[in-house]
């Protein structure tokens, strides 16, 4: 798998990170939602540099121009809830993509066991697109996994990019082990640990609760 790690080069992203990390401003939801949104911007910006295009003459008020338009068929997959705010970013500069949502949440055996749960999909065929498939925490790397094995019904995509916020460096690494190797992780940082109930250190917390308020675990 191939990784684009964002932060290895300083850009205005680290501010809105930044922001997503801190205990204070992200008692504001509104801002915290559109801090994701506004890194899915910058990351489909990124990724839109390595999709393929081609040549298309236009009308202009004044004569012909040759411009450049996007020759790939684009699915955004996201993971529900917290790739919602994810999702509208991406969806913002591939706006004629077709979406794809899916559920994938915890389930807690025990205070500190829990298993990934897919229980909802809503998606087009999936056959010889390329899937942008975008959740933004990379945690433990279940949730992606279990996304993707839910989704081969839906056909064999072309191509495959995972689109994350933060990850944790034993999440990054399981995605590794589990994805096409020609599939593009794009992330815009890594955090090195998870604690004992699998969240990333210092990571910012849980992104769906800080997104649409907390919820009841089951």
């Amino acid at each position: 798998m191939e990784i684009h790690h964002l932060l290895e080069q300083h850009s205005i992203a680290s501010k809105f990170i930044a922001e997503l990390r801190d205990i204070n401003i992200q008692k504001d939801q509104m801002r915290f939602r559109r801090n994701i949104e506004r890194l899915g911007e910058i990351l489909a910006f990124e990724l839109s540099k390595s999709l393929t295009y081609k040549e298309k003459s236009i009308t202009t008020p004044l004569g012909k121009a040759i411009t450049y338009e996007l020759n790939e068929q684009i699915v955004i997959c996201s993971i529900l809830r917290a790739g919602l705010p994810l999702h509208n970013g991406i969806l913002s500069y591939f706006d004629t993509a077709e979406n794809t949502f899916i559920s994938a949440y915890r389930h807690h055996i025990s205070e500190k066991e829990f298993e990934i749960k897919v229980e909802y999909l809503a998606s087009p065929s999936l056959e010889g697109k390329t899937v942008i498939l975008a959740d933004p925490m990379l945690a433990t790397g279940g949730s992606f996994v279990n996304v993707f094995e839910a989704l081969k019904p839906m056909g064999t995509p072309a191509k495959i990019h995972l689109v994350s916020i933060i990850g944790a460096r034993p999440g990054v690494d399981f995605v590794s082990r589990h994805f096409p190797r020609d599939t593009h992780l794009w992330i815009a940082t890594i955090d090195e640990d998870l604690n004992d109930l699998g969240y990333i250190v210092p990571g910012l917390g849980d992104a769906g609760d800080l997104s649409y308020g907390t919820k009841l675990q089951h």
